[in-house]
């Protein structure tokens, strides 16, 4: 029996008392789904490692050992963002979303913060037996996840003005993905390709697509506490700011496939994605159904997903394919 368990009328005995391993597992699906995420962010770290080689030439790909590490880095880094986010939204959660694992009891966040320092000890050590060069990369990202924790020492301001809390956060992913990159270049000891700037860009805004796809309702599944921004914004207008931010990034998309001199094909299959990916917006605006709006939040991930295996997954495959 777990001594000081937090109960509420979503918790589940059963669960809350059983292994932490089964506790763990529980926690993952429910909030970083380590399969699910696990495939986004190793196709992440594999487009930004690609891009950066085709950029500036080079022939092949980093050895396994060097990419498997650096995708271990990059997972776990996502997954300390989420546990960052547990502690900066226990108030909220315990108030407005009880049913979550750490207000119901399902783990705690001890637990939680434990879990971080021990995965921050094997990245360090990782990445110091490694590579210890990307060990500065990797201060960087930690550095800034920590201001995030601590929002700043803004905390009140950024609540009242979102636009600013979602442009401060995101330069997480970008910062990630220069990690990643850096797996390539920095490695390498070569400067970073110009072309990885729009590449970044890129990452950014997909953070903001993901980030506002996953934050739209429709009115009937609207929660009183739970921020969303169909609720600040209104459906529709929220709906268009998703469309808005998904054509910036189809163009910083194209323009990052001009420096990699993919040609036209690159530019029609991409506004192809963008337009398959805007079908449920559109058919969300002629009626405000839940299915849809889970559908943009599906779209989100597969745009996500399309550019980076579309930017430097795919052409990287077709080297490997032509080499045998």
């Amino acid at each position: 029996m777990r001594k000081g368990i937090l109960e509420n009328k979503y918790s589940n005995p059963d669960e809350n008392n059983s292994s932490f391993a089964k506790r763990l597992w529980i926690y993952q699906k429910e909030r970083f789904p380590f399969f699910g995420h696990g495939i986004l962010v190793a196709a992440f770290s594999f487009s930004a490692i690609s891009y950066s080689r085709i950029c500036r030439g080079a022939e092949g790909f980093v050895d396994w050992t060097t990419f498997l590490v650096g995708v271990f880095t990059t997972i776990s880094l996502f997954f300390l963002v989420r546990i960052f986010d547990e502690f900066k939204d226990a108030e909220d959660d315990a108030r407005y979303r009880k049913e979550l694992p750490v207000p119901r009891g399902l783990i705690s966040l001890g637990e939680l913060k434990m879990i971080g320092i021990v995965l921050a000890i094997l990245q360090i050590v990782l990445n110091g037996l490694f590579f210890p060069k990307m060990l500065f990369l990797y201060v960087v990202v930690i550095f800034y996840l920590c201001l995030m924790g601590k929002e700043f020492f803004i905390p009140s301001w950024l609540k009242k003005h979102q636009f600013w809390y979602v442009v401060s956060h995101m330069f997480i992913i970008p910062l990630i993905d220069i990690y990643a990159s850096g797996l390539d270049w920095l490695l390498a000891e070569v400067g970073a390709p110009h072309g990885l700037v729009f590449f970044f860009g890129v990452s950014y805004m997909n953070g903001i697509v993901l980030e506002i796809g996953r934050k739209i309702r429709s009115p009937q599944d609207e929660q009183t506490g739970v921020l969303t921004y169909s609720s600040m914004l209104g459906a529709g207008k929220a709906v268009k700011y998703w469309i808005a931010v998904l054509f910036v990034t189809l163009i910083l998309s194209m323009a990052a496939s001009y420096y990699a001199g993919y040609g036209w094909m690159a530019y029609a299959i991409l506004g192809s994605i963008f337009l398959i990916c805007c079908v449920p917006a559109l058919l969300f605006l002629n009626g405000h159904v839940p299915k849809y709006a889970k559908a943009i939040e599906w779209s989100s991930a597969g745009w996500t997903i399309a550019m980076y295996l579309s930017l430097g997954g795919i052409p990287m495959l077709e080297q490997f394919w032509r080499g045998f």
